[in-house]
């Protein structure tokens, strides 16, 4: 398998196991995925939030019951190294509510030296940054 698949086996391996711990509400497991130096960028209103605020934020939607389904589609590669993995995707989060938040992400993972690969960098992408890449359509964004 060359270093392209590879990481992209790796990419979708990491959002099958993100899918999974949050369906299931496994707040531990669906922590590990997630690096202890993560930043998560473009939120409104935020320059980056960390582990901390991204740990308090899952736990409080997983125990609450606030989110009824997570999903990611359109995969797009963007660059990888042996240590770390970049890619575009659309993550769709939907709550109990009924509330559906569509939103074009790019995310670097990192392989930490447990060899766990975990989220270092999310990037909530604007939409029309989303577009340009076809990742959204204009009737698809949040």
């Amino acid at each position: 398998m060359n270093q392209d698949n590879h990481a992209r086996e790796i990419a979708l391996q990491w959002i099958d196991a993100v899918e999974r711990t949050a369906r299931a509400l496994d707040h531990p497991a669906h922590m590990d995925l997630v690096s202890k130096r993560v930043r998560v960028l473009g939120i409104p209103g935020f320059e980056a939030i960390g582990y901390d605020d991204w740990f308090r934020q899952c736990e409080h939607e997983f125990k609450d019951g606030v989110l009824k389904d997570v999903s990611y589609t359109g995969l797009r590669m963007r660059a990888a190294t042996d240590r770390q993995i970049m890619f575009q995707t659309v993550e769709r989060v939907e709550a109990n509510d009924g509330t559906v938040i569509r939103r074009g992400l790019e995310v670097v993972l990192d392989k930490e030296p447990d060899g766990q690969w975990r989220v270092l960098q999310q990037r909530i992408m604007p939409d029309h940054e989303a577009m340009h890449y076809g990742l959204l359509d204009a009737g698809s964004s949040s």
